[in-house]
């Protein structure tokens, strides 16, 4: 089971875009923490072991400077999407990136280009 953890800013609505038996997808909205730190959510993420999903620098940033083996981000750098273009999206590359994720890693995910930084950094 992927488990994943969307950040604000995302569509809500893309875990019901995604196969059940292979996804399972929290949005922060849904679990009271819309306007938690981003510290707050890594912890949250932690916790729960989940992967966190956003399109915020920051969660790279906090997980660089901590020396923590996680959780695993992904930062998209694509903006605008739908929730079926987010679903379609993350089925493309996750094959490429699982390895990585289960094992923490910073990942960014551009319009041409994956991007992966294993944890801890430094």
């Amino acid at each position: 089971m992927i488990s994943l953890l969307l950040d604000q800013g995302l569509p809500r609505s893309v875990g019901a875009a995604l196969p059940s038996e292979q996804w399972s997808v929290w949005h922060v909205a849904d679990l009271g923490l819309s306007r938690a730190s981003d510290r707050m959510i890594l912890q949250f993420a932690r916790k729960e072991k989940r992967h966190v999903i956003t399109l915020d620098a920051d969660f790279h940033a906090l997980l660089a400077t901590s020396g923590e083996r996680g959780p695993s981000v992904v930062r998209l750098r694509i903006e605008g999407l739908k929730s079926k273009e987010l679903a379609l999206l993350l089925e493309r590359i996750w094959p490429s990136i699982a390895t990585a994720m289960a094992n923490g890693a910073l990942v960014t995910v551009t319009p041409d280009r994956i991007r992966i930084k294993h944890l801890p950094i430094g």
